[in-house]
């Protein structure tokens, strides 16, 4: 791909932030540009190129989602993970499944109970409608992805593409926090998740989608074999999108991108030639000098106060008691439910019910392990199991997969600090399951394959 091209791809992103700032219509305008575009892209695809054309599309809507959320951007809040079930069913029409990915539709299956007991124990004060589709869209999400994903085979070309169709979105993103929260020193005046520099949106969420984007900038600038230039735009990037992060004040997306970047390090490096090693090394020094100038300037941004913030102190420097911000009590409360109610749990969506008639205070799970054990009970168990042990059980017997590891976590770590209130745990969860073919193209046709690919990925 040619950096022109690329350049362009980043200043059209950043003139749709700088548009939607002016004029927030434009977010609605956006989605439905986009829905419409990839909607037509994937039915009009061939089955060979049908798979490539699904994960883009859910990539770059996934991207998407917290930008438009915060834009309101969307017709309703949840539609980006209805958005990705669509393309993975439109892909599902022409390209059949792995019978071994059967194991998704059981998980899917044993989320069923759930919803009964609910509708037959939700308050009358309760939308039993949105309580069971905001608690199980993204875990149905999450589903029908790895039945779609399970097995399936991509070029290493086209994951680079999917992950580059992922970035793209974050980078309006980014551009719009700058425009949102000119001046830091006014909206930081302690050491808590700050909604203001966060575009007075979720600021768990918001770092959550900036550290994929800084894992992915990553993974571009250790992997890239380009000039040097095309490589600094790529660590810049990851510069500003790493400071975005750092300054929401959420611990949760900046120190599961740190993970996910090790693991992939780690992985790439012992997979590659000594010749690449050295080139790696080299990289990483030139990564971490970055990575250590964007703390630094975002700790004189802040006053210091984001060093306190990850030492866990308040804005006095007194140590917090609670590390985890209030999550352990909510934990502990979805246990004991879960413990009441160990065969068929408390049905979905009852845990912030519950929550309010005991204790008063209505607060929505911020774990999808202990959420989902007590609403489905043995069920949700089982489902959970099925989740976290399937993709372990396919890495031991196929290893093609790179990203693997950083993908798993990612789900994993996100669950546990911001459920599934995005599409992302989701469908990155889906993308661990693939094989990836690094097999080079030899022939002519091959490489006017790969240009089509290329061509696809940046919307020509």
């Amino acid at each position: 791909m040619k950096l022109s091209l690329y350049f362009k791809l980043l200043i059209f992103h950043a003139v749709l932030a700088m548009g939607v700032y002016v004029f927030k219509p434009l977010a609605l305008a956006y989605f439905l540009c986009i829905t419409a575009f990839f909607s037509y892209k994937i039915l009009r695809a061939s089955k060979k190129y049908k798979t490539f054309y699904v994960l883009l599309s859910c990539a770059y809507v996934v991207g998407a989602e917290v930008f438009l959320r915060m834009n309101g951007g969307t017709v309703f809040y949840e539609a980006i993970k209805y958005l990705v079930i669509a393309f993975v069913l439109l892909g599902l029409l022409s390209n059949s499944f792995s019978n071994k990915a059967l194991i998704y539709v059981l998980y899917i299956l044993l989320l069923i109970p759930g919803i009964f007991v609910a509708v037959a124990d939700l308050g009358f004060e309760t939308d039993i409608r949105k309580a069971v589709a905001f608690n199980l869209s993204g875990p149905v999400c999450l589903g029908i992805t790895a039945v779609f994903c399970y097995r399936r085979t991509v070029t290493y070309n086209q994951i680079k593409m999917v992950l580059l169709g992922l970035l793209l979105p974050l980078v309006s993103m980014t551009v719009y926090l700058f425009l949102k929260t000119p001046n830091l020193q006014e909206a930081i005046t302690g050491t808590g998740s700050n909604f203001i520099t966060s575009g007075g949106f979720g600021p768990n969420q918001v770092s959550t989608v900036l550290g994929i984007g800084v894992f992915v900038l990553a993974t571009r600038f250790f992997m890239s074999k380009e000039t040097f230039l095309y490589r600094l735009i790529d660590l810049f990037l990851l510069t500003i999108l790493a400071y975005r992060a750092i300054i929401t004040f959420s611990r949760g997306g900046v120190i599961t991108a740190v993970i996910m970047i090790l693991f992939f390090l780690a992985l790439y490096y012992f997979k590659v030639n000594l010749k690449t090693k050295f080139r790696i090394k080299y990289s990483l020094l030139l990564f971490l000098i970055f990575v250590f100038t964007t703390w630094l300037y975002s700790s004189v941004q802040t006053g210091g106060f984001i060093e306190k913030r990850y030492a866990n102190q308040d804005a006095a420097g007194r140590d917090k008691e609670d590390v985890t911000t209030g999550r352990s009590d909510l934990i502990a409360f979805e246990f004991k439910a879960f413990l009441d109610n160990p065969f068929l749990g408390i049905g979905v969506g009852r845990v912030k019910e519950e929550r309010l008639d005991e204790t008063g205070v209505e607060a929505a799970s911020h774990n999808e392990m202990s959420r989902i054990v007590a609403e489905h009970g043995s069920f949700g168990v089982l489902a959970f199991l099925i989740l976290l042990l399937t993709p372990l059980i396919f890495r031991l017997k196929n290893k093609t997969n790179l990203f693997f590891y950083s993908f798993y976590l990612f789900w994993l770590l996100t669950i546990n600090h911001s459920a599934m209130r995005i599409a992302a745990p989701a469908f990155i969860y889906g993308l661990c399951l693939l094989n990836i073919s690094y097999e080079t193209p030899k022939s002519k046709r091959s490489r006017l394959n790969r240009k089509e690919e290329i061509g696809v990925a940046l919307g020509h």
